[in-house]
């Protein structure tokens, strides 16, 4: 309980800063496991659509001009799966890992399949390359062949694994990463998830737990009143 309590302590104390974008999967993922871990923090807002990732004072924080970055007293992190990997050590309430060895390699796998082997290939930097290169009509088509690529990898990887989330009956890392991936691919790249019944299933799941909801994009400071 001591622990606990000192831990909660040097929460309040050292306000910890999260440069988001509202849409961004990727600070969606952190904002989940901060939620998770009950660690309050600042939100700063970062506009990818007006560049703002790409200026000076930004880079400095993420030299690959990325969303999220989170700045964490004197430590700056750049990279979702760093961050919550940081969050995982020094932070220990909650634990997105599992103690067992097998059960925790499956979390690092789904947790790949979507940060590279699904969203690296469509985040914004990639579709406006392929609309300038190919044309504005060539990003849907690419986007929604890389998601079911990796949709149908995960259904075959957590077949032998889910139980009432990804790995069992508690949230791990590989729920985090899914949960704010199967909402994009729903309400912005018209995936028909009917093709994939296991990620539907969690996806239920999912909205079910406030964590997880009061981190989606419609519930971010930064989110437009229209898409509200």
């Amino acid at each position: 309980m001591a622990c606990n309590d000192a831990t909660e302590n040097l929460n309040r104390k050292q306000q910890i800063k999260l440069y988001s974008y509202f849409k961004s999967t990727s600070s969606c993922r952190v904002r989940i496991a901060l939620n998770l871990k009950g660690i309050d923090y600042d939100y700063e807002a970062v506009n990818l659509l007006k560049g703002e990732q790409h200026t000076p004072e930004y880079l400095k924080l993420n030299p690959m001009g990325y969303v999220p970055a989170l700045v964490d007293g004197d430590i700056t992190i750049a990279d979702s799966f760093a961050i919550i990997m940081y969050l995982e050590e020094k932070y220990p309430q909650h634990p997105l890992l599992p103690d067992d060895l097998v059960t925790r390699a499956v979390n690092f796998q789904a947790a790949n399949i979507v940060s590279s082997g699904i969203l690296s290939l469509h985040n914004l930097s990639v579709l406006t390359y392929i609309g300038e290169k190919f044309g504005p009509d060539e990003r849907l088509p690419w986007v929604q062949f890389h998601i079911r690529k990796g949709f149908t990898a995960l259904e075959k990887l957590l077949s032998d694994h889910a139980g009432k989330y990804a790995t069992g009956d508690e949230v791990y890392l590989a729920d985090i990463f899914l949960a704010p991936q199967i909402d994009a691919a729903i309400k912005r790249f018209s995936i028909d998830m009917t093709e994939f019944p296991l990620l539907s299933r969690l996806n239920a799941a999912y909205k079910e737990l406030s964590a997880f909801q009061d981190a989606m994009p419609e519930k971010q400071p930064d989110t437009p009143i229209a898409v509200i």
